[in-house]
């Protein structure tokens, strides 16, 4: 199973783009309505599950110099950058 994650494969980085936001959005939404007499604004829960998508995507650039997959992080993760800010930008 450890090999399925050291491809250099860009359906690879997509999928793993879109699942790692969606675990990280409803555990951060879990953890802050347990821990927090003030939850977390909606807006700021998705930016953080949003920015989760740093750290895989570092760990392929740099460590195991998987370009391809790198890039298809960094696609979906600039589309759902778009998506947070066309439905949260207040004008």
């Amino acid at each position: 199973m450890r090999e399925f994650f050291k491809r250099d494969n860009i359906w690879l980085g997509i999928v793993m783009a879109l699942v790692l936001p969606v675990i990280f959005y409803f555990l951060i939404k879990l953890i802050s309505g347990f821990f927090s007499t003030n939850p977390l604004t909606e807006s700021t829960i998705q930016l953080l599950a949003l920015a989760i998508n740093l750290l895989p995507f570092r760990y392929y650039l740099i460590r195991l110099k998987a370009d391809k997959t790198g890039r298809g992080i960094l696609l979906v993760t600039f589309v759902l950058a778009l998506v947070y800010f066309y439905f949260n930008w207040s004008a």
